[in-house]
């Protein structure tokens, strides 16, 4: 439970004991029922329209949010899973393979976190080794070969820093997949689902269209990492958060975003179906407009578009 949700959750608890209770020997009557329903709604209301950036840190790293394996067997129809990275081995963090989306084919690009403590072990909480970034790398390459669009789900707290990954290419790994997404010859949609953090989202996060559900966060580091650099103090994370700017309200002007996907009232771990449904219906409308592109004309747009990012002041 988020600290922010507490008084709703202790709420909601008190209302099921009321409706228990009256169903036995009936206490309160319905207009009651229906009067503690309506102050539960203002409730949420009140909490979900006042959150802080720190607190849409939280609900982007809830344990329940839905993660990109849920979004793949939500709408990603026959999903065949591609492994490897024809170098050193297959890295569990980052999910690659084909489907159908919609009637549409692609080329889905993952990062997966894990569910559980065996999972999250597995698949390293989410930070990819260069191996893995390798792995996306090739198969995005396959997919333009063959003229399949890509979808790339961004979520992770950053590349594995550690120094195995350094000593295989990790920098360069990402550095890689920077230059070479820029230029590949199809469309790319990059959607971020939970934390987009360092060059780890950015590995696999440039593409034609790039967006963000409502409370997923993108930036340069995370606030605890930042508080701990400028304060020497992590617990300064909540203002960290704050000055960073790492919503997608912060980032559109500046042209790192293009688009918010509304999530339901308190995040996405509330009503995933929602969401899953809202992101399925962007990214077809999306892909619709950007197949019409021609593809020399979609590649050099791709590139301006991070060319522009940004505000630069000259004196």
């Amino acid at each position: 439970m988020l600290k922010h949700e507490k008084q709703i959750k202790e709420y909601e608890k008190t209302l099921a004991e009321v409706k228990q209770q009256n169903q036995g020997n009936q206490i309160w009557s319905a207009d009651e029922i229906e009067k503690l329903e309506g102050k539960l709604e203002q409730l949420k209301d009140k909490v979900y329209s006042q959150l802080t950036p720190w607190q849409r840190v939280e609900i982007s790293r809830h344990p329940d949010r839905p993660r990109s394996v849920d979004y793949i067997k939500a709408f990603c129809d026959d999903f065949i899973e591609l492994h490897g990275d024809r170098s050193y081995r297959d890295d569990p963090s980052i999910i690659c393979g084909l489907c159908m989306i919609g009637g549409e084919k692609f080329m889905v690009i993952g990062q997966e976190k894990g569910c559980d403590t065996e999972s999250r072990l597995k698949r390293n909480f989410g930070m990819p080794h260069p191996e893995g970034y390798r792995k996306a790398l090739r198969c995005m390459q396959l997919a333009a070969k063959f003229n399949i669009p890509i979808l790339s789900l961004v979520d992770t707290p950053g590349a594995f820093a550690g120094l195995a990954a350094e000593e295989r290419g990790q920098g360069w790994a990402i550095a890689k997949n920077l230059m070479e997404m820029a230029q590949l010859p199809t469309p790319i949609i990059v959607v971020l689902i939970g934390e987009g953090c360092s060059g780890g989202a950015l590995g696999i996060g440039v593409g034609d269209r790039v967006a963000m559900l409502e409370h997923a966060y993108y930036s340069v580091i995370s606030p605890e990492g930042c508080a701990s650099i400028l304060w020497k103090d992590s617990q300064k994370k909540e203002t960290a958060a704050e000055v960073l700017k790492i919503h997608a309200e912060d980032l559109m002007p500046l042209g790192v975003v293009d688009d918010i996907i509304d999530e339901p009232r308190g995040g996405a771990h509330h009503d995933p179906a929602e969401v899953y449904q809202s992101v399925k219906r962007y990214i077809l409308s999306t892909i619709a407009e950007l197949q019409v592109i021609p593809t020399e004309t979609l590649v050099e747009q791709r590139y301006q578009k991070f060319r522009r990012i940004g505000k630069f002041k000259v004196e």
